[in-house]
């Protein structure tokens, strides 16, 4: 391949650090963590917990949605909380300023609450936006930072959340009032989900894709291998005739059943292995599955949770890469592998 073009050249990677940087110690990050930690406690020893319980029934006792609205980092924090109500079966959503102006206000009405996230509560285009909210009837809320502010003075409701400072050196950079904006408002978010009764089954029917849903839901009927599919034999054949069935299923075993299906044993690569050491000669053409087989192997239910399943698998006094599945009267109906589960993501 010849060279590039000089026009093409690219660049070298920059070595050692620009001349302005200073060398960022273990100290200085060390003593930022403190500084923070520090403006939260602040925070937490400061809030006033009458006003955190109002703002939180007044949320409870919605009949409507929950609209969250804000500008810059405070509009981040209030979207992001508002999807974090959504996930716990709370009608909630996410109200932009901009364009609630040009049309969007018409979701709003008056069986609505309307919270506002500002740190100043000047911002003006929250400010424009409150007489049109107010005209649609929506119930109006403020979570402020500075006192006495105008936001605040124009909301039927204001959360004052104390702030000592924000952790940049200037004091600028909204970095410690967006914390403990997502702390009240994730806080209040679990206050709501317990005060509904919220179940794991329902916070999973939310989640259907994640690992936390999957394990909720999944039960080892919707991840095991069905009978078209399973590696079986019946306990008088021969060990050396099932090499291609134990192989070819990708299952590591075979299911040894009798005529009605019934579960007898099970027979692995390992069993396989240990059969090659101990036999000898021409004997190891006239084993028969039966002879070497697990009569007592490790078995789960269709209707059992999937992760049950993993759980069983992996429980002492050794771990194993396969369940067979079996109804209440021991018929063999499937079988489910730890690769199945973990393709399944779980």
């Amino acid at each position: 391949m010849g060279s590039l073009p000089p026009s093409l050249d690219l660049p070298s990677p920059p070595l050692g650090k620009p001349p302005h940087l200073q060398l960022l110690s273990e100290t200085t990050l060390l003593n930022l963590f403190k500084s923070q930690e520090n403006h939260l406690n602040y925070f937490f020893q400061n809030l006033d917990f009458s006003q955190a319980l109002s703002f939180t029934q007044t949320l409870l006792n919605s009949r409507g949605t929950i609209f969250f609205s804000g500008v810059g980092k405070s509009g981040f924090v209030a979207s992001k909380i508002s999807q974090t109500l959504v996930s716990l079966e709370i009608r909630s959503s996410f109200l932009s300023p901009l364009d609630a102006l040009h049309g969007d206000i018409g979701a709003l009405s008056s069986a609505d609450v309307l919270v506002l996230f500002s740190k100043s509560g000047s911002t003006e285009e929250l400010l424009r936006l409150l007489p049109c909210a107010r005209a649609k009837g929506v119930y109006l809320i403020s979570v402020t930072s500075v006192s006495n502010n105008a936001l605040a003075n124009a909301c039927d409701m204001n959360v004052h959340l104390p702030l000592e400072r924000e952790l940049c050196p200037f004091d600028l950079a909204p970095v410690t009032s967006t914390a403990i904006q997502m702390v009240f408002g994730d806080t209040v978010a679990i206050a709501l989900m317990g005060a509904r009764n919220l179940t794991k089954e329902q916070y999973a029917a939310n989640h259907p894709a994640g690992r936390i849903g999957k394990s909720l839901i999944f039960k080892v009927k919707d991840v095991m291998k069905n009978k078209d599919e399973l590696p079986i034999c019946k306990e008088g054949d021969l060990i050396m005739e099932q090499l291609v069935e134990l192989s070819s299923k990708g299952c590591g075993c075979l299911l040894v059943i009798d005529d009605e299906y019934h579960l007898l044993g099970t027979f692995t690569d390992g069993d396989l292995r240990r059969t090659l050491i101990k036999a000898s000669g021409e004997a190891i053409f006239k084993l028969r599955v039966g002879d070497m087989c697990n009569r007592e192997p490790r078995t789960i239910g269709p209707d059992a949770m999937a992760v049950e399943a993993m759980q069983k698998m992996e429980s002492p006094p050794s771990p194993v890469q396969f369940l067979p599945v079996i109804d209440h009267q021991n018929v063999l109906i499937g079988i489910i592998t730890l690769h199945g589960l973990v393709s399944a993501g779980l």
